[in-house]
């Protein structure tokens, strides 16, 4: 409780502090403020630095078109990004040599071709920690950069996704043509349409983490490795939901042709089951072209099959 009481001092003692002037976002290696995320990440230009942002809710977006980036909220889970989208893409639209993001919530984040995001990543690394995405068209949403990493732990993507009005689907996470995407202890939860991961990375590794789809509307899959890949999916806790477009598998391999190997990637120690009071059957993991999948040992519930050729 004392510490709850002071999480809300602080938030109001920031936000008082904002109305007075102070200027919220600060570059940690020089000590200087700036009153608008853009002009911080502005003076870093071709550089590298970190921004710092004071606790608050924030109608803001910024685009990094160079540098070495990180943005660290002062503390984790007081600093939102709300509504509001830079480029019609995202709250963040990275285009530099890196980032990292630390600590920050995106919300609400909606634009015309239905594919608002919280980060919108044109090419580079990309770390996130500690991180929330929630209610908006999409997560994380990237282009292709195929000797690139993208790096999520220990983040909530809730309430994303959709599917309608004629235009391309969105999803929690949609990665392109990157060298590496690695997931791990995170959360998916309550997706709004669409597939929970969907990714065209030639390698991923996703582990520890939990997929909760039973207050999920009109989604697809799990996670979709859509022109295959190596690597792992292990320890993972997945629940399927009543409310599915396509229930017909967990984890969906080469759905779009097989660009990338899928050869030895291994899928074990996950848990897998059907929301109670749903009766019917599907496919733990299908695949649509041959490949030498390796699928260990895995918990599944009544009505799952292992595997699924298509």
């Amino acid at each position: 409780m004392r510490q709850t009481i002071a999480l809300l001092f602080l938030f109001a003692a920031s936000a008082s502090a904002a109305q007075a002037g102070a200027a919220p976002f600060t570059i940690r290696e020089s000590g200087a403020g700036y009153m608008t995320l853009q002009d911080a990440v502005s003076a870093i230009g071709g550089g590298q630095g970190t921004i710092v942002i004071a606790p608050g809710r924030y109608r803001q977006c910024a685009v990094q078109e160079a540098g070495r980036v990180t943005y660290a909220a002062a503390q984790p889970g007081t600093a939102i990004l709300d509504g509001v989208a830079c480029q019609g893409k995202a709250a963040l639209v990275l285009d530099g040599a890196s980032a990292t993001v630390e600590g920050l919530i995106f919300q609400n984040i909606r634009v015309e071709d239905g594919n608002g995001a919280g980060i919108r990543l044109q090419k580079g690394d990309l770390t996130v920690r500690e991180s929330m995405f929630r209610n908006s068209e999409s997560g994380i949403l990237s282009h292709d950069d195929s000797g690139a990493t993208i790096r999520i732990d220990r983040s909530t993507f809730s309430g994303l996704g959709r599917c309608d009005r004629g235009l391309d689907c969105a999803h929690s996470i949609y990665i392109g043509d990157y060298g590496n995407l690695i997931v791990e202890r995170s959360r998916f939860e309550r997706g709004m349409g669409g597939h929970y991961v969907k990714t065209r990375a030639a390698r991923i590794e996703v582990t520890d983490s939990s997929f909760d789809d039973t207050a999920g509307h009109a989604t697809n899959y799990m996670i979709d490795l859509s022109n295959g890949a190596t690597g792992t999916i292990a320890r993972n806790i997945f629940v399927q939901g009543k409310d599915k477009e396509n229930y017909s598998a967990f984890i969906m391999v080469a759905a779009e042709g097989a660009r990338h190997s899928s050869r030895g990637l291994a899928i074990s120690g996950n848990d897998a089951s059907i929301a109670p009071g749903i009766d019917r059957s599907t496919a733990f993991v299908a695949e649509m072209e041959a490949a030498d999948v390796n699928i260990g040992p895995n918990r599944l519930g009544p009505r799952i099959q292992k595997f699924q050729q298509r």
